[in-house]
């Protein structure tokens, strides 16, 4: 019985640092309005986004299967394919991310739907899905982890390939959109580009908000998690969505 008591003493000691109480608030936070935008937005109005939500909008689709567990089980996939090249302290953060993403989904299912239905408005609502889904993926990537087991197969990408990160992110995007044609028509697809690029610029904007030019190139110490706790784990950090293009080759 110590035992156990000093192994989960051991494992709060070296993980204290990495998840803190405003970490975890903030990637909740993240992952309830973007949750909040694909369940009341996305969904309603056949407009999808790249990626793993893209992919977890078209198993719903074809499948029925609710996103709360399309979501946990792709972003599981896609850390394991990941794992070996990002470490475990960004699996750590992701997986928060990954548990939380799944319980605001279940959550939001059992509610009427809350934003008014704009099927009939295909751009503002393009638009306004991409805002959702860019300042939710903003503020994880900012907290040092993932809004989804896309971020970790692109940088995997990017690592294996030697191409520049935005370039992994358009290939898995293009991919999913592609597939997304099996049941949105071409012009929804058009405006699923507009929410893609929306989202896009948004993730940037409030990913490097207030940092100095300085600490955007090199991702602020105090906010990347493997830096937080990478001694005590004694592992190599994982990149940073930024990071990633300074060490990549153009393809």
């Amino acid at each position: 019985m110590m035992s156990v008591a000093n192994r989960l003493r051991e494992i709060y000691l070296k993980n204290k640092e990495l998840f803190t109480a405003k970490r975890i608030l903030l990637i909740m936070l993240g992952t309830a309005i973007g949750s909040f935008g694909i369940t009341n937005i996305h969904q309603r109005v056949d407009i999808t986004e790249g990626g793993v939500l893209g992919l977890v909008l078209l198993l719903n689709h074809w499948t029925g299967l609710s996103p709360s567990v399309l979501s946990p089980l792709l972003d599981l996939l896609c850390y394991a394919l990941a794992f070996r090249l990002l470490g475990w302290d960004f699996i750590k953060v992701s997986a928060v991310s990954t548990v939380s993403l799944a319980a605001f989904f279940r959550l939001w299912e059992q509610f009427p739907l809350v934003l008014p239905d704009l099927s009939a408005y295909p751009l503002p609502a393009a638009v306004l899905g991409g805002m959702f889904v860019g300042i939710a993926c903003g503020l994880i990537l900012r907290q040092g982890g993932s809004s989804g087991g896309d971020d970790a197969l692109a940088l995997a990408i990017s690592k294996l390939t030697r191409c520049r990160i935005a370039r992994a992110y358009l290939a898995t995007d293009l991919s999913v959109l592609l597939f997304s044609l099996s049941y949105i028509p071409l012009g929804r697809i058009a405006y699923s580009l507009v929410t893609v690029t929306v989202s896009s610029l948004l993730i940037d904007f409030v990913h490097n908000a207030g940092r100095s030019p300085a600490h955007t190139r090199s991702a602020a110490s105090e906010e990347e998690p493997a830096e937080a706790c990478g001694a005590a784990e004694n592992t190599e950090a994982p990149e940073s969505p930024e990071r990633a293009p300074e060490e990549a080759s153009e393809c």
